[in-house]
């Protein structure tokens, strides 16, 4: 048995950006949330999704930022775009799925707490995200990510592979080479490779030796790259706080309670007249009254 986790904020950004424009009967932007619904009817089609959940960012804002004046917020993103996210809230669960709609956390704490408090009732789950932050959730064959746009499964060899670290070190690989998407701008000098070299022999980047003359790897760049990360751990180290996803978030459900038993009929076909998605009103093919 598989559980599916599906990073929803993700799914909206790549419908708003992948899809052509459609608008509501009141003429406001809502492709991002009929391409997402599309999807995930089709997801649910797959004889092997019967437990699903789904983890947006009710707002983007989290306790992140107030750890992190540069962390990531909500500038900049379009407004027809945030618009979407509580009518994309409220449309899957009239499709039946479980939401967990963060506030305080992200939707990858979300996803994160989900993939370690469900362990223990499923043979795999599967975090249906390409987000590199849920890279640390991977788990040999147990854990894995899909990336459902260019339908790859990333195992915890793929993880090894992509970024030549394992999936403990990847808060400590994106501390130190940065992540643009959440406002993270990395210790000067490090790169993929110094980071993926180092890590891979000392996991984690307060294991690495402070002096490079102490090193058990030759890295290009030594001496600039010691000296660096000297100057400034104490930024690696908050970074890596940042960037270590939660797995307290505090989810309610059941693992029977994440059982996918169709789409609430009212509701659905009430939503999909308010948007004008005639074409999905009939996609469901259980229907739970």
């Amino acid at each position: 048995m598989k559980l599916h986790l599906l990073d929803g904020t993700y799914e909206l950004f790549r419908a708003h950006f992948g899809r052509p424009p459609r608008n509501a009967p009141d003429g406001s932007p809502i492709s991002a949330v009929h391409g997402v619904l599309e999807t995930v009817l089709g997801l649910l089609r797959e004889e092997e999704t019967t437990h699903l959940a789904a983890a947006t960012d009710k707002v983007i804002e989290s306790f992140r930022n107030d750890m992190y004046d540069g962390y990531k917020t909500g500038e900049g993103i379009e407004p027809e775009l945030l618009a979407q996210f509580p009518i994309l809230e409220r449309a899957l669960k009239a499709m039946g799925v479980v939401v967990w709609d963060m506030v305080e956390f992200e939707a990858d704490d979300a996803l994160a707490t989900g993939a370690l408090i469900y362990a223990d009732d499923v043979d795999q789950i599967v975090i249906a995200t390409p987000d590199k932050d849920c890279a640390q959730c991977v788990i040999d064959d147990f854990v894995v990510m899909l990336d459902r746009r260019r339908q790859v499964v990333m195992n915890e060899a793929g993880v090894w592979e992509k970024f030549g670290v394992g999936p403990i070190s990847i808060p400590d690989y994106l501390a130190l080479v940065g992540d643009a998407a959440d406002g993270i701008p990395g210790v000067p000098a490090w790169g993929a490779k110094s980071a993926g070299a180092l890590l891979a022999e000392y996991t984690r980047l307060d294991q690495i030796p402070p002096d490079e003359n102490d090193w058990a790897i030759t890295v290009r760049g030594a001496a600039r790259l010691g000296a660096s990360l000297r100057e400034n751990l104490q930024d690696a180290l908050l970074f890596r706080e940042l960037t270590t996803l939660r797995r307290d978030v505090p989810l309610t459900e059941t693992f029977d309670e994440l059982r996918w038993q169709g789409a609430r009929r009212s509701e659905f076909e009430a939503l999909c007249d308010e948007f004008d998605f005639g074409e999905l009103k009939t996609r469901p093919h259980l229907w739970q009254d």
